[in-house]
């Protein structure tokens, strides 16, 4: 007994030194590619100083996805935002004495998901490594994540962007993912400048975060924005984030160097904790003209932390990087590795908690860029169009509601919805689902207009008033209230153009001389007088005809 117990403790020794070597030897590695960074810095300096610079911007982006999960990753707590501070923390959370880690499922599902979303080959063997940091929040001085061997590698991000003069046209760009691992949050610190003190909410200690790094391969803060977004979309499509950047579930770390085309990469700085995809485009942008504008004046860029302040739209100093922490980092002895199947075929016997990639594939929805592609051929949509109906979430459900409710066509259905209702919800500060107008409602005020009962500008006039009535009045009720309808009696429309006429004379005289726009402006006055109740086309024909028989008895 004895003698086993010796075998063993001396194997757990030999492995863990061993990993120690291996982390000991990654952290030189780093060390020496910053100083090959540094020395490309001091080279590219010496190259541009006094020369027309000629660089441009890499980005590379690390991601924080909270997952959408009732419990933590390690432990039975639950997942709330804004519950009150420290309700919601086990006491592995709080790392007391004698706690163990149990790997939560549906973290893990989650993190497969995610990487068969994003083209990513998914390892069926993946280990837990501790990292350890001494912060306030952090309890236990160490973090649970997967250093050596993550859950997912190798993807690739597909994401579009308007382009062109006009930005009408779709540009399609990649960004590779290098790999997708599991591991905890942290807690929250509060600082209180006040009085002088900081204070602890472990809330968040302990929930399951995917962690995505993606390689340099963007160069400006409009790609790094679009891929970010697109990211938000797919994260959300799948379930698997609810990604919204106000409540801290997606955090994005920008790596932002410069360099010339064809050379190696500058030394890069880490612009940290970016909460919004428009300050993430600002903040890029910026750091990007600040490199470039250090190298111009020869100075060398410091390889730091940075973190940007939206206020003055400039990112400001907040730690040097040039001396490299060293996290020792360790595998995570209470952790078995993670295992994850191919098919049910291969699950072993009695694992009855298994990930079985397939059934996952299986069940993946469709992806924003398959959806965009299917409303454009299958609606005949601009892309431009496609893109805000995905971008609103709900707002493609509301717009194929309407479509299947109604027999307009796409094209005059997507201003509506894109132009009309999109509006009003952004005024209110609204979502879709809060919208007081249904798609039943909006198809019946559309059909009213396609079949002649309703001007175009009485139907938007119809539109405020649903939306000041909560959707409680149906398009009919208000048009019968208000009388709205158009006005048909041929005669009434006749007389109410002569009137126009007489009282515009000067109008009458340039359209005969062949100024054909006027002839839109008399239309509008008579639209003025009847309220927006006339039938246009019948006024039209009405004014044509009266504009060539006409004769001009004023006297100048």
């Amino acid at each position: 007994m004895a003698t086993s117990a010796v075998t063993v403790t001396g194997g757990v020794r030999y492995k863990m030194i061993k990993a120690t070597l291996f982390y000991r030897n990654a952290s030189f590695s780093a060390r020496r590619l910053n100083m090959s960074a540094s020395t490309n810095n001091h080279q590219l300096q010496a190259r541009t100083k006094g020369v027309p610079l000629q660089l441009e911007g890499v980005v590379g982006l690390e991601i924080h996805a909270q997952i959408h999960s009732n419990t933590k990753l390690f432990s039975g707590s639950g997942v709330h935002f804004m519950s009150p501070p420290n309700s919601l923390v086990s006491f592995l959370d709080a790392s007391l004495p004698g706690t163990l880690p149990v790997l939560n499922r549906r973290c893990v599902e989650a993190a497969v998901m995610t990487g068969l979303a994003l083209n990513c080959s998914i390892n069926r063997k993946s280990l837990f490594d501790r990292k350890h940091y001494f912060y306030a929040d952090l309890p236990a001085g160490y973090q649970i994540t997967q250093q050596r061997r993550p859950i997912a590698v190798d993807g690739m991000l597909t994401y579009s962007l308007m382009g062109g003069k006009k930005k009408n046209q779709v540009l399609r760009k990649n960004v590779r993912v290098k790999q997708i691992q599991l591991e905890q949050d942290s807690g929250k610190s509060l600082h209180d400048d006040v009085r002088g003190q900081t204070l602890i909410d472990l809330n968040r200690a302990g929930v399951g975060l995917m962690e995505l790094v993606m390689e340099p391969d963007m160069k400006c803060g409009e790609e790094a924005a679009a891929a970010v977004r697109e990211l938000q979309l797919i994260l959300q499509a799948l379930g698997t984030c609810q990604a919204n950047m106000s409540e801290g579930q997606l955090r994005v770390d920008a790596n932002v160097s410069v360099h010339r085309p064809g050379e190696p990469l500058g030394v890069r700085t880490e612009v940290k904790n970016i909460n919004s995809v428009r300050f993430l485009s600002k903040a890029i942008d910026y750091e990007i003209h600040r490199q470039i504008d250090v190298l111009r004046r020869g100075e060398s860029v410091q390889n730091e932390t940075r973190a940007y302040d939206s206020k003055s739209g400039t990112t400001m100093p907040m730690r040097d990087k040039e001396g490299l922490q060293d996290y020792r980092f360790m595998p995570e002895p209470n952790l078995p590795p993670l295992m994850v199947y191919e098919d049910d075929a291969s699950v072993p016997t009695g694992a009855d908690q298994a990930v079985v990639i397939q059934n996952l594939r299986a069940g993946l929805p469709e992806l924003p860029s398959m959806t965009r592609d299917r409303l454009v051929q299958t609606h005949g949509i601009l892309p431009e169009h496609s893109f805000t109906l995905l971008n609103e979430e709900g707002l493609v459900e509301y717009f194929e509601s309407v479509l299947k409710a109604t027999g307009r066509e796409p094209r005059k259905v997507i201003g509506w919805v894109t132009n009309e209702l999109l509006a009003l919800l952004k005024q209110r500060e609204l979502n879709v689902s809060q919208s007081p107008i249904s798609p039943s409602a909006l198809a019946e005020l559309l059909e009213l207009q396609e079949r002649g009962s309703i001007s175009s500008s009485v139907a938007k006039q119809v539109f405020q008033e649903m939306w000041r009535s909560s959707g409680e009045k149906t398009p009919a009720q208000i048009i019968r209230e208000q009388d709205l309808g158009l006005v048909s009696d041929v005669t009434q429309l006749r007389d109410i153009c002569q009137k126009v006429l007489d009282t515009h004379p000067d109008k009458v005289r340039a359209i005969k001389s062949g100024n054909q726009k006027v002839l839109n402006k008399l239309m509008g006055l008579i639209q003025k007088e009847t309220k927006g109740r006339a039938d246009p086309v019948v006024v039209r024909e009405i004014l044509q005809e009266k504009i060539l028989s006409y004769k001009d008895t004023s006297t100048d």
